[in-house]
């Protein structure tokens, strides 16, 4: 087997366990990601009467595609708090801090994994590292984009289109020796929509896909 295979593999391991975790009645957030994409069929196959929101247009549509009920989750009326969030990374370190947005959603990743009672992070064992580390996504306001990133300093602007809510999405570089001051720092600067660092705090579980065709399931305990 290819390596490309065997990581393909070790993805669809972990979503296979993570959507073995979604009940009937349940409120479900779906992820963006490579390994999302595993996820949406094996959930849509359990046939459960689930309701959805989705973190991108991407999944939305391919979760639609798939029969899935996904909801808006904006305006008056709309979902409130979920009962489950499952979604995939690009780092995850021992600490249990995530860093997403290599696709560029984390903005509404994190706002659907702050209104989720349990967080699932599904990933392959190749996302593991010691410590957190840049580039770190961001999503910046368009309105005074000069002065936030001289405000940021080591920031590059992606060549990509604009979000769905409009934001500019860039990638902060430098060294990271505290992602909880780094966290801090971004929160605190205006025109940064939000960031790409989760702390442990808002995660639950990660799901990894081992070499062996295992998954290791992990706690996250914050500290």
């Amino acid at each position: 087997m290819a390596a490309t295979d065997d990581v393909e593999q070790r993805k669809r391991a972990a979503a296979l366990h993570a959507a073995a975790e979604i009940h009937d009645g349940m409120r479900v957030g779906l992820g963006t990601g490579s390994t999302v994409t595993y996820l949406l069929p094996a959930v849509a196959a359990r046939g459960l009467s689930i309701r959805c929101v989705a973190t991108s247009v991407r999944t939305e549509d391919a979760a639609r595609s798939l029969g899935l009920d996904v909801e808006s989750f904006d305006g008056p009326g709309a979902l409130d708090r979920l009962d489950l969030a499952i979604d995939g990374a690009d780092q995850v370190d021992d600490a249990g801090w995530v860093v997403k947005g290599g696709g560029g959603a984390h903005t509404r990743e994190k706002r659907v994994a702050a209104a989720a009672d349990r967080v699932l992070i599904i990933v392959d064992d190749g996302k593991l590292v010691d410590r957190v580390h840049t580039p770190i996504p961001l999503e910046l306001m368009a309105f005074g984009l000069a002065a936030t990133m001289r405000d940021l300093g080591s920031a590059t602007l992606r060549d990509m289109a604009r979000t769905p809510d409009a934001g500019l999405i860039a990638d902060l570089h430098g060294a990271l020796d505290d992602p909880a001051l780094l966290a801090s720092r971004l929160d605190a600067t205006p025109g940064v929509v939000a960031h790409g660092l989760f702390a442990p705090s808002m995660i639950s579980e990660v799901f990894i896909g081992v070499v062996s065709g295992d998954v290791e399931r992990r706690e996250i305990t914050a500290p």
